[in-house]
């Protein structure tokens, strides 16, 4: 949980110091989407590298040199003198973070029984989400007192210190940690296969099913919508609705704080709705596609309201919609990928960093050659997210992938 507070703390303070970092080496709006996007290419293309490498030797050691790396270069950010500095800091933060969620649905998939798995997922998004909400007013603070390059050092030293400390105490087999007792390995009983060496990765089997493909390509529209909040969004406020940093800074935390509530909720509602449905593939469809459509319906209302706070509310409640798919999709990975999940889940989250890479670049694009048309960056976000519903009505999210543990 606290790594996932971490992770989005680095991820969201270049959006609010964005506004200085653009003048102080001066960008234009299309070179700073390439900055925001820069981060999220390296992540996509390492991203199935990472899951894989904790599937083989293990979270700890994985997680370890991830945390340390991407520490290094959100502080080397701060050591940018152009364009070309800032784009490679930016993707070698990317490459570094790249197996950084795959490994923590490893490390649940292995120290959580099943039916604790999805609400850990909603709680860790939660954390995640809430990290990056209170992440502007914190980015604000401490540039009120020092300047953006050491605001940057000062936050990677952070994830330092967290990376010592889990290599000290975390083990990847909870038979291997002195805290865990017999009662508690008996509850582990069902992740007996998330606990061995994987051997040879089924790729075939990965790459030709349906609901593979559909679960990648759903991740991709969600990823496209929700990263205009950790991006542009401080830009929008401050140039379209005329706030000051301050207050942009509190509305640019709605969207991740409602997220963070919806992680949460979904945790909690996923194992009664299932109850009551008698089914859990059903309960899952339901509550992404729910999810998908509130979000494109709410995103459009947002910029129909002129009242910037309540115009906020309207788009944190789009977030909250987008956050209802969240840990169902990656409990999705966990179920159908079984031992393998840590490559499933970077599978998925490899598209929605592809997403994650283009929509600001898209925007960037929108912006300089549209005079400044927000609008329709946010028409075409809402139709992305249409998109990501329908895929969900064709996904099974409970069938293995290899039906037997042992089999390849």
């Amino acid at each position: 949980m606290t790594l996932a507070v971490i992770t989005y703390i680095d991820r969201i303070c270049i959006s609010q110091a964005s506004p200085e970092i653009r003048r102080d080496l001066g960008l234009t709006d299309v070179e700073m989407g390439y900055a925001f996007g820069a981060f999220f290419l390296a992540y996509g293309i390492f991203e199935i590298p990472g899951g894989w490498l904790g599937d083989s030797i293990g979270p700890r050691r994985v997680l370890t040199r991830i945390v340390v790396m991407w520490s290094f270069f959100t502080a080397a950010t701060g050591w940018a003198r152009g364009l070309v500095s800032l784009l490679a800091a930016r993707f070698m933060f990317g490459a570094g973070e790249a197996g950084c969620f795959p490994n923590l649905t490893k490390v649940f998939a292995t120290w959580l029984p099943p039916e604790e798995r999805t609400r850990a997922q909603g709680i860790m998004w939660m954390s995640a989400r809430w990290g990056g909400a209170f992440t502007p007013m914190l980015v604000v603070g401490v540039l009120s007192v020092v300047s953006w390059r050491s605001a940057f050092m000062l936050f990677g030293v952070v994830g330092v210190v967290w990376a010592f400390v889990f290599h000290w105490w975390y083990r990847d087999q909870p038979r291997e940690h002195r805290g865990v007792n017999a009662a508690e390995l008996a509850l582990l009983s069902g992740s007996a296969p998330q606990m061995e060496s994987n051997g040879k990765t089924p790729w075939r089997k990965i790459f030709s099913n349906r609901s593979v493909w559909l679960l990648c390509a759903q991740y991709f529209c969600l990823s496209y919508g929700w990263h205009f909040y950790i991006t542009w969004l401080p830009v929008y406020l401050q140039e379209a609705r005329g706030l000051t940093i301050e207050k942009s800074a509190f509305l640019a935390g709605f969207p991740l704080f409602f997220g963070g509530l919806a992680c949460l909720l979904t945790g909690v509602l996923t194992s009664r709705l299932a109850k009551r449905l008698g089914s859990l593939a059903t309960t899952r469809r339901l509550l992404a596609f729910t999810g998908f459509m509130g979000a494109s319906a709410m995103l459009l209302l947002s910029i129909q309201i002129e009242n910037p706070t309540l115009a906020m509310v309207s788009m944190g409640l789009a977030s909250f919609a987008n956050d209802l798919t969240m840990p169902g999709s990656w409990s999705t990975c966990m179920d159908i990928g079984g031992r393998f999940a840590g490559t499933l889940s970077g599978t998925m989250n490899m598209m929605a960093s592809f997403a994650a890479a283009i929509a600001p670049v898209v925007i960037g694009y929108i912006l300089q050659y549209s005079n400044r048309d927000w609008i329709l960056t946010f028409w075409l976000s809402a139709a992305v997210y249409f998109l990501g519903g329908l895929c969900w009505i064709f996904i099974d999210p409970v069938t293995p992938i290899v039906q037997d543990t042992l089999e390849l």
